[in-house]
């Protein structure tokens, strides 16, 4: 697809995202009424307004929501009035640009490589719905210095305090980014028709296997080595100084850290090799993706893997916070809204360890002879469903 069809749907997909966020945070306020939990599960509302608190204007409502320590000082009074004020005004402001620009740069790359034709409509409404929260947290990252510094005491802990802002993007871009990956797939769509067909091309089956056997072993270093307790703990406190930049280690560690930082102890006797079959799948799924990943594309160039070997790793990681939800005892029965809470976990270190899995990919299948060979595959149905070979064809 060429970029002048594919940005129409990349705009209106990020202008939707945008518009979900706004109006979902602008909804805080009705969570505040003290009748509301009597009305509705306490629990369900509270998680409710952690997911809105990053994308409230309101500084009440991001205060009793909670957050970040500096998000909770026992200044809140100063905070509410004055420059404190106009600074977290002005980070709510460059959040929501940036969040539409960076949905809008991933959209556009998507579109563009993976078009909603020729077989490709199911992995295209994935990768944006991947690619959403992903764009939440890089513009909550964006923005934090100035909700750091509206919270006040910005020479203590600054590092730690990013870390924390950076993983508080919500859990409201998961739905808000369905919604936006259909609607947007759809805009596709219509704005494909009549367009140059761009079919499905043929990978060597030995080189796709490679390449992606080569780029799970990089999200298996993140999710299993890295994120091993001990290994884990001493990014976390093998940094000793003094300063603002004194304490890189809770950053390093959401930014660096796939899987969670919990020991054997702290599950119950039994379940250590259920945890660990959640881990096996999501590497699992991450191979899967890259596997079918340069089939899919239009052209395997390096943007368009690394974007893709991003949003393989945040789907693979909902993945297993589902399986590993379904393990926890204090919890055994979870609704909707519980279950989404926890389905952004690690989406931060996905952006450095899926670019660099799809990198590696795409240099395996160069290596391997997995070149584009410029061979159409077997032609598709107008509905989207692949005709006779096809099996050939993604193998």
């Amino acid at each position: 697809m060429t970029y002048r069809r594919a940005v129409i749907p990349a705009l209106v997909g990020s202008l939707l995202i945008t518009l979900l966020l706004w109006g979902a945070a602008e909804s805080a306020q009705a969570l505040q009424p003290r009748g509301i939990p009597h009305v509705f599960d306490a629990g369900v509302v509270s998680e409710l307004r952690m997911w809105l608190r990053p994308w409230t204007y309101h500084r009440s409502a991001a205060l009793l929501a909670g957050g970040p320590e500096d998000v909770v000082a026992d200044r809140s009074a100063d905070l509410d009035r004055g420059a404190y004020a106009d600074l977290y005004t002005t980070a709510m402001r460059i959040r929501f640009v940036a969040v539409f620009a960076f949905f809008l740069a991933g959209a556009l790359l998507l579109i563009r490589r993976i078009p909603p034709t020729q077989g490709r409509t199911p992995a295209t409404v994935l990768g944006l719905w991947a690619w959403a929260p992903m764009a939440g947290v890089l513009a909550v990252t964006v923005s934090a210095p100035w909700e750091i510094a509206s919270g006040g005491h910005v020479g203590f802990g600054l590092l730690p305090r990013l870390a924390s802002v950076s993983v508080s993007s919500g859990s409201a871009t998961v739905p808000a980014g369905l919604l936006t990956a259909l609607v947007t797939v759809l805009v596709a769509r219509a704005t494909a028709e009549g367009a140059e067909p761009s079919p499905r091309r043929t990978v060597a089956p030995r080189a796709a296997r490679l390449a992606a056997s080569a780029g799970t072993a990089v999200i298996a270093l993140s999710l299993v080595v890295l994120s091993y307790p001990s290994v884990a703990a001493w990014i976390q406190t093998s940094f000793d100084g003094r300063g603002r930049l004194s304490e890189p280690g809770a950053l390093l560690r959401v930014w660096l850290l796939l899987g969670s930082w919990t020991g054997p102890t702290t599950i119950p006797i039994g379940d250590g090799p259920l945890y660990r079959v959640a881990d096996a799948l999501m590497l699992v799924v991450v191979w899967w993706a890259l596997r079918l990943l340069p089939g899919l594309l239009t052209r395997t160039t390096a943007p368009a893997m690394a974007l893709g070997g991003v949003c393989a790793t945040v789907l693979a990681l909902s993945v297993g916070r589902t399986v590993h939800l379904a393990f926890d005892d204090p919890f055994p029965v979870r609704g909707p809204v519980s279950l989404i809470t926890h389905l952004d976990v690690g989406v931060p270190a996905a952006l450095p360890f899926g670019a660099i899995a799809g990198l590696t990919a795409l240099v395996t299948l160069r290596l391997a002879g997995g070149r584009d060979t410029g061979e159409a595959s077997e032609p598709v149905a107008d509905s989207g469903e692949p005709v006779a070979d096809t099996a050939r064809t993604e193998e």
